[in-house]
């Protein structure tokens, strides 16, 4: 996942690896604390393959401010002089074309939407794919939740024949059901917009029951009158 990541962000713009290392920590959950003894590696490996490439660019000192005395102003200009021979030089990285197949390969890996993580990644990055892979990364996911969300619910059933749950076990497993759920619906969101339609969000049933329970009420009321 790390070389996806990398790869998405040079899709961007180039970078070098201080600032990779800061996008990559801003990624909340799918790489978060990623360290430079991994950073470095995955740059070499990526180069190795011919998926990015190192260039290097001058960096400017940065300028001495202004003293507004004439001691201070004779001082500044000495320290210019020794400074601008050498400029100091620092290597960044982009990506080649070679590096946009692979990225659109790893965006397309079917594995990948059935693991949480794996997905989120791709999502952050699905706008480097055309409509009818984005489709069909989204329909992925959604078939994989769906069989997720039939687990847990066949083992919550009574009907079950694992062993009875504790308390605990099927309350972590209620939580994930509902977890579940939720991302199933989210995904039908996003199925939604893609094919440019308005999403419809199913009433829930305890509330469709209430909405029976205050119609009957109702009309009980009238014929009461």
């Amino acid at each position: 996942m790390l070389e996806l990541a990398i790869l998405g962000f040079l899709k961007e713009e180039t970078l070098h690896g201080y600032e990779l290392k800061k996008r990559l920590d801003e990624m909340v959950g799918a790489l978060s604390g990623v360290s430079y003894g991994s950073l470095y590696p995955a740059l070499r490996r990526l180069e190795k393959a011919g998926a990015i490439e190192a260039v290097e660019t001058e960096v400017a000192p940065a300028p001495i401010p202004a003293t507004g005395s004439i001691g201070g102003e004779t001082a500044a200009a000495r320290m210019r002089r020794r400074l601008s021979p050498t400029r100091r030089r620092r290597k960044e990285y982009r990506i080649t074309e070679h590096g946009n197949e692979m990225l659109r390969d790893l965006l397309e890996e079917e594995a990948g939407a059935a693991d949480d993580r794996g997905f989120a990644l791709r999502l952050a990055f699905c706008r480097y794919l055309d409509p009818e892979a984005r489709l069909r990364l989204f329909e992925r996911r959604r078939a994989s939740l769906a069989e997720r969300l039939a687990r847990v619910r066949s083992a919550l059933s009574p009907k079950s024949e694992r062993r009875r749950l504790d308390l605990y076990t099927r309350s972590l497993m209620e939580h994930d059901d509902e977890a579940t759920r939720r991302d199933l619906q989210w995904v039908e969101e996003l199925i939604a917009a893609e094919q440019g339609e308005a999403p419809e969000r199913p009433e829930r049933p305890e509330n469709h029951e209430n909405h029976e329970n205050h119609r009957v009420m109702s009309n009980e009321g009238g014929h009461q009158q």
